[in-house]
């Protein structure tokens, strides 16, 4: 069980690298003026904590979800930097992301839960 925990765990924090990692200039510029996420940025910080690190890897599936509702709603407004393809990628990403999220959620509770059930 903690050997998939983990693998869950590193997939969040390969999906934490990969938000932290610049967008291109035009990407940037477009996704601050569809929705105003210009205040939303990824933390430069090193994560100290299990704390901080599930935290942060909250505020990317949260994120990713935004990102993700800004092309859609850009792609049917017919703006003409969205493209399908670009939506599908972010819808899928934001997905994913969530999926784990929540399946590191389900290990948790259960991994609680069993060391509660423990006999004293």
């Amino acid at each position: 069980m903690s050997h998939s925990v983990n693998s869950i765990l590193s997939q969040i924090r390969s999906y934490q690298t990969l938000a932290s990692q610049p967008l291109p200039a035009a990407d940037v510029a477009r996704s601050n003026a569809i929705e105003g996420l210009a205040g939303i940025r990824p933390a430069s910080a090193p994560v100290a904590s299990f704390t901080d690190t599930l935290q942060g890897a909250l505020a990317d599936v949260n994120r990713a979800q935004q990102v993700s509702g800004a092309l859609a709603a850009a792609f049917e407004r017919g703006e003409p930097g969205a493209d399908l393809a670009k939506v599908m990628v972010a819808s899928q990403q934001s997905q994913l992301a969530f999926r784990a999220t929540v399946e590191v959620r389900n290990r948790l509770v259960q991994a609680y839960q069993d060391v509660m059930n423990m006999p004293l």
